[in-house]
């Protein structure tokens, strides 16, 4: 069917790439058997046990195409892994492995472009090399855009940043931002997140707020009008937040004259582009009476711990495909 024509898109499915494995020099990634016979995954100082990523969609095409056929998908973004972004490394690293990473999603979704797209790992720490990386992802490879984590080395809204949203602008395609669990590679976090999985279940919730809360904040919306920018998971816990969060706009002493009048705030929040993968039609009520739908896509998780039970028995509106072809720029 194709992206042009598919009435199901998924935004929100990562990708394991056997091409990668060692790509990052000491901080792998790496794929072996642990001691108790299950699988290991390990990137940077992160150890994942017991995920059987090699004979999963994760990593074979086939049993992809079988599910996104089974779930009534026609058509997916794949991208980077959350577990490898590897923001924190040294550039040298971190560019080989963004290179050899787009290198080999490009050869996936090219032998299938009627059902995959893919976003570029970037290799942000260092600017310059992501603007590279970036040009040459989507003039050469053919992706979609770029995808990077919530947490990198510097603040989302540093001005070292600005020449990459820039190059988003000039390039026309949108930036994707998406958590990973702290510590990979980077600053440890709080220790209570490694309790019970809070890393996943509540620190990625928080990492999109804070990025919201960065972004607008930090003015990069106002410097970059024509930027467009899409989280994953909704906004995390920005949509609960947003009467908080206005309200430091208003308030707070660091606030800029152009964010402290009523509704400034709000709408900014109401520029970025989300993902509607929630896991409750609540929240998901909350963000739209917040924001509306024109800039919903359709996001999954797709085989991931998180993904909605009902694929494939529950269509997405197929407003949300639309919406995803304007963010795509198609």
């Amino acid at each position: 069917m194709g992206l042009m024509d598919a009435e199901v898109i998924d935004v929100h499915a990562h990708v394991v790439l056997a091409e990668t494995m060692g790509a990052a020099g000491p901080h792998g990634p790496e794929l072996t058997t642990a001691a108790d016979g299950l699988p290991l995954f390990r990137a940077g100082g992160f150890e994942l046990h017991g995920v059987p990523y090699a004979e999963s969609p994760f990593m074979r095409v086939d049993l992809r195409l079988q599910r996104l056929d089974a779930a009534g998908i026609d058509y997916q973004l794949l991208s980077p892994n959350p577990l490898t972004y590897f923001h924190h490394i040294e550039p040298a690293n971190a560019v080989s492995f963004c290179r050899i990473h787009n290198d080999a999603l490009a050869s996936i979704v090219g032998g299938h472009p009627d059902r995959l797209g893919g976003f570029a790992a970037i290799p942000i720490q260092d600017v310059g090399a992501s603007i590279e990386e970036l040009h040459r992802a989507i003039k050469e490879l053919g992706l979609h855009g770029p995808y990077i984590g919530t947490n990198t080395v510097r603040p989302l809204h540093d001005p070292a940043m600005n020449a990459f949203y820039q190059a988003c602008v000039d390039l026309d395609v949108p930036l994707f931002l998406h958590p990973s669990p702290a510590g990979i590679d980077g600053p440890k976090g709080d220790p209570n997140l490694k309790h019970f999985d809070l890393d996943v279940v509540i620190g990625f919730a928080a990492q999109e707020a804070i990025a919201v809360g960065s972004l607008i904040y930090g003015g990069v919306l106002d410097r970059f009008p024509d930027l467009d920018i899409c989280l994953s998971h909704g906004g995390g816990s920005a949509g609960y937040l947003i009467g908080r969060m206005a309200q430091g706009a208003r308030k707070r002493p660091w606030s800029p004259d152009y964010l402290r009048a009523d509704g400034a705030f709000e709408e900014r929040f109401a520029r970025f582009w989300f993902d509607n993968h929630l896991n409750n039609a609540r929240s998901l009520d909350l963000l739209m009476e917040i924001v509306g739908d024109e800039r919903l896509v359709y996001g999954t998780n797709f085989v991931g711990w998180d993904a909605p039970d009902d694929m494939g028995t529950r269509k997405p509106d197929p407003k949300l495909a639309n919406n995803a072809r304007r963010l795509l720029r198609v």
